[in-house]
């Protein structure tokens, strides 16, 4: 037993300490378990086999897709309209949101989804997202207090009332209860979040690196002036033939920047890259492609007629039929390329460099010094310092870097790429995610929780909501998911030897002579202290007959004592990884175990504090 002990004391300080991982320490205390024999194999590792350690791989799947599909950015903008960028409105909406989606969905569940929200809700409000994340994670399980079904300590104690012989719990006997949570949780984190977590993030907020954003290269080279949408239709003559063939650059003095495809409605749903195609030498053209042109007016006009095109209104993308200012970049990419003084391209015409035949890379404009070559790019000689503006598939650009002799790729191309929504997804991922928490909600639906979070993921990998499946797996935060694996087993060694109860017992006992008021106060602290090591649903497992029995003994109604033990359970903000939504928000907010500490302590204090006054009022003894 003590040896177990020790473990997570040296566990905890170097938790504090901030030196080592958190991952390796949890890794380093669950092989201390394995050494010393207080746990077999199969019990140390059946943390990596929990629903809950699986439930959380999903979800950050989930929650990927919800970011890259453009979803976040969609509904985070709907959020905004209703508290501007207004600081203190912002903070109050996330906490009610959250804490209300929470009384019906489980708290992983709830910050799963709103977790890209708020992150692309900071961005867009040039606020931290530190400062909103953990307050987060607490809200969801504030919520989790409001009803029977919000958090699983609530059944356990209800089970444990139902089976003393009590009344049964309403499903809304705990909403008073959680409306004083949250009411206490906004008051201390309002200031607590604003002191400490806007320092949190802050060293990464600056990316020194040289290049540009898609959306800066489009403006400076001005690719979305002068671009035209042609539609290729029955009549059109130049069905069948292709791009060399058309030869527009020397005909029209046009640019031909790609080609559209439309694909058919039963491969729609389940396609992973749009049908964006690079306008190549050997692209041929059929029926109901559309040309993205770059030239003057009048030179597209005469070009339309010449060929018997049809010309699109506007630039509206085929995957959401909405108007956009830009190109789009969901597989066709942009970059800059500097032209080193040794390169053997120096004075060779563009069109003799060879950047479409070896690269399949387009040139669309030459920077040279402050001024911007777009006309007649075939006949341009390059000079020495040169910088180039090149068009192809985001794989394509990407082979350019390995050319480090001949040229220098400015900026991260791919960290862009990735940056680019694939927002024609978003209508598919909102069905998959409404469908995931329909299937979490409604028990007539017989699907467990872990599977309805399975099923979303692989729907959204399958559906095209990523890019790609290593897409989806560089979406799973690793450190946060062997953090709880490894650290789970710890509660079944507190138990298996003894430690819990006697720890529960030894506390619990001595404040029974003091009056109801101490003892409910021992047991509230005491489940708030093993909670920060053990799950909460086990603390209340483990706690529930305790309370039930202090109380019965002293002669008093176990009611209060035991929503002590499921509020004592539920509000364990202190530590990382006490509850799954205080591990997910940790890689996104840039948390240390020190800032849990810091923000999550006072808090927990403080809603101890208030509930050892508040239950009694409400649950008379």
């Amino acid at each position: 037993m003590w040896i177990t002990i020790a473990i997570l004391i040296i566990s905890a300080i170097l938790f504090a300490n901030g030196k080592v991982r958190s991952d390796i320490v949890a890794l380093c205390a669950l092989c201390a378990l394995l050494i010393f024999q207080i746990l077999t194999p199969a019990e140390a590792l059946s943390g990596f086999s929990n629903s809950v350690v699986i439930m959380m791989v999903g979800l950050f799947v989930v929650g990927g897709a919800i970011f890259q599909t453009g979803l976040a950015k969609m509904i985070s903008s709907r959020i905004l309209k209703l508290a501007g960028k207004n600081e203190l409105r912002l903070f109050l909406l996330v906490m009610l949101v959250t804490s209300g989606i929470g009384a019906f969905v489980s708290n992983t569940g709830t910050v799963a989804l709103m977790l890209p929200i708020v992150v692309s809700l900071a961005a867009s409000a040039n606020i931290n997202a530190s400062r909103l994340l953990m307050p987060l994670a607490f809200a969801s399980s504030m919520g989790g207090m409001m009803t029977l079904i919000g958090t699983p300590p609530n059944l356990v104690i209800q089970e444990a009332l139902v089976s003393g012989g009590y009344p049964a719990l309403s499903f809304f006997s705990f909403f008073p209860v959680g409306l004083v949570t949250v009411i206490v949780g906004i008051i201390v984190l309002l200031p607590l979040s604003k002191w400490i977590l806007d320092k949190r993030g802050s060293k990464d907020g600056n990316n020194n690196r040289k290049g540009k954003s898609l959306n800066q290269l489009v403006k400076e080279y001005g690719l979305s002036d002068n671009l035209f949408r042609l539609k290729v239709v029955n009549t059109s003559l130049l069905k069948g033939k292709t791009i060399v063939e058309l030869d527009v650059r020397r005909q029209f003095g046009l640019d031909i920047l790609e080609v559209r495809r439309s694909e058919s409605s039963q491969n729609r749903f389940l396609k992973t890259v749009t049908p964006q195609q690079l306008a190549s030498s050997t692209t041929q053209l059929q029926v109901d492609d559309v040309l993205y042109v770059r030239g003057a007016a009048e030179k597209v006009e005469q070009f339309v007629i010449v060929y018997q095109l049809e010309m699109q209104a506007g630039h509206t993308t085929e995957e959401t039929n909405k108007a956009d200012e830009g190109l789009d970049f969901y597989e066709i990419g942009i970059a800059e390329i500097v032209l080193m003084t040794s390169s053997k391209l120096i004075n060779q015409k563009v069109k003799e460099c060879g950047f479409r035949d070896k690269y399949n890379v387009n040139i669309l404009g030459i920077r040279r010094n402050n001024e911007y070559l777009l006309r007649d790019l075939g006949n341009q000689r390059v000079h020495s310092g040169d910088v180039l503006l090149v068009q192809g598939t985001w794989a394509n650009i990407d082979r350019l870097s390995h050319e480090d002799t001949e040229w220098v790729v400015l900026g991260q191309p791919l960290t862009e790429a990735a940056k680019v929504t694939l927002d024609y997804k978003a209508p598919v991922a909102a069905v998959i995610m409404i469908a995931m928490i329909g299937m979490m909600v409604f028990d007539f639906i017989p699907v467990a929780p872990v599977t309805a979070v399975i099923i979303a993921g692989l729907l959204m990998v399958l559906t095209g909501c990523f890019r790609n499946v290593e897409a989806a797996y560089k979406t799973i935060n690793w450190e946060s998911i062997v953090l709880i694996a490894a650290m789970m087993p710890m509660s079944m060694a507190l138990e298996k030897t003894g430690a819990s109860e006697y720890i529960s017992n030894s506390l619990v006992s001595g404040l029974g002579v003091y009056g109801p008021f101490a003892l409910m106060a021992g047991i509230y602290f005491t489940t708030s202290l093993m909670t920060m090591f053990i799950s909460n649903t086990a603390t209340a497992v483990l706690l529930a007959p305790i309370a039930m029995n202090s109380a019965v003994q002293i002669g008093v109604d176990p009611t209060p004592f035991l929503f002590a033990v499921t509020v004592a359970a539920s509000m364990c903000f202190a530590s990382p990884f006490s509850t799954p939504p205080n591990a997910l928000v940790m890689p996104a907010g840039q948390y240390t175990f020190m800032d849990y500490i810091k923000v999550g302590l006072p808090l927990q204090i403080i809603m101890g504090i208030v509930m050892i006054f508040v239950l009694p009022l409400l649950f008379p003894f």
